[in-house]
């Protein structure tokens, strides 16, 4: 089998996706695109908003794996040199928005998805083997507001799914394998005070209320150090407060990032805050972000490491948060690449990770 003429496929598919904007929660015409290639592949496909899924001839005696892979972007920084949605190839890179997060493993794992069910290379016109075939169900997820975590991607496509017994997610980890990722939780802060006039010094001045609280938060370190993800991280990265320069303001509010390792859950972390405010109250967004884990001696990551990859922990979040299952991530890519100006992706990444994919999963 020639794995030239698969990865011929995956970049003509990838520079249809680059020429159609997906930016998270406007990503319908994207899904036609990659809905429309599928078909022609002749595929079966179900579509679940603008969620892609395709699964066939399930044997529930079996274990399952799960492909996925998102679909939407984020929006284009303004410091792109060439047009973000100009899919253009200089050498071995393809360059354009999603090219990197997640075209790459997108493209990859469609294809791979190709060869061990049989579909033939649109260049080829032949059946591809298929090696163990009858050993494990496979399903293929394109999901969509990945970026944003939103209701309609991976949660809407959720319950349409079979039971699955882990899954690879294809976000850009250099084809080493994730096995670890922290999780997210974004919280509101907000200290009150009363008004008053500046020069005569009348009020209670908000900012000063929530000055201790924030000190704390600045200094304060988790004890639990994960050796795959370090420490869990909690970062103020947005103040507002005040009016005018004459008027003692009433209100502080903040916005709290936190990291989470696999040691903490957000529902427990969001307590322990709680209870260390002085004059603050907390509002989390949501729990539902938690940090996800494999055991380094799951059969997937044991055949990893026997291929000679290392496993490593991000600090990226993906839709592993939002699986209630194993999983890891490993896809073709540079994470650095990801939300840049100028993203791209190597041609050449993506035939390795093409016949890295199917070594594995033989």
């Amino acid at each position: 089998m020639d794995i030239s003429q698969y990865t011929n496929d995956a970049v003509e598919l990838l520079k249809k996706l680059i020429s159609t904007p997906s930016v998270s929660r406007d990503e319908t015409a994207a899904a036609s695109v990659l809905a429309d290639f599928i078909e022609e592949c002749g595929m079966p496909y179900q579509r679940i908003g603008n969620n892609i899924l395709i699964q066939e001839d399930m044997d529930d005696s079996k274990p399952t794996l799960l492909l996925n892979a998102h679909i939407d972007t984020v929006k284009p920084v303004s410091t792109w040199t060439r047009d973000p949605f100009t899919p253009t190839i200089e050498g071995d890179r393809l360059y354009g928005l999603g090219s990197n997060d997640c075209g790459g493993g997108l493209v990859s794992l469609l294809q791979v998805y190709r060869v061990l069910r049989g579909f033939p290379s649109q260049h080829s016109g032949q059946s591809a083997p298929l090696p163990q075939r009858s050993a494990y169900n496979l399903v293929f997820l394109a999901s969509c507001e990945e970026e944003v975590s939103g209701a309609n991607g991976f949660s809407l496509a959720l319950p349409q799914l079979p039971k699955i017994d882990v899954a690879v997610v294809g976000e850009p980890t250099g084809m080493q394998p994730a096995i670890a990722e922290k999780g997210l939780m974004v919280i509101d802060g907000v200290a009150h005070g009363k008004s008053g006039h500046a020069a005569r010094n009348e009020g209670v001045n908000a900012i000063y209320e929530a000055l201790d609280d924030l000190v704390w938060l600045r200094d304060y370190r988790f004890k639990k150090s994960s050796p795959l993800l370090g420490p869990t991280k909690m970062t103020v990265t947005v103040l507002n407060s005040g009016t005018q320069h004459n008027v003692i303001p009433d209100e502080c509010r903040f916005v709290i990032d936190v990291r989470t390792n696999e040691y903490y859950q957000n529902e427990y972390l969001f307590s322990f805050l709680q209870k260390h405010m002085k004059k603050c109250e907390l509002t989390a967004r949501s729990f539902r972000l938690s940090s996800s884990h494999i055991p380094v001696g799951h059969p997937l990551v044991q055949r990893c490491i026997k291929m000679g990859m290392v496993p490593f922990g991000s600090p990226t979040l993906s839709d592993q948060a939002l699986m209630p299952f194993p999983s890891l991530k490993l896809g073709p890519g540079d994470s650095a690449r990801s939300h840049s100006a100028d993203e791209y992706i190597c041609v050449s990444e993506i035939t390795h990770s093409i016949e890295t994919y199917l070594e594995l999963f033989r």
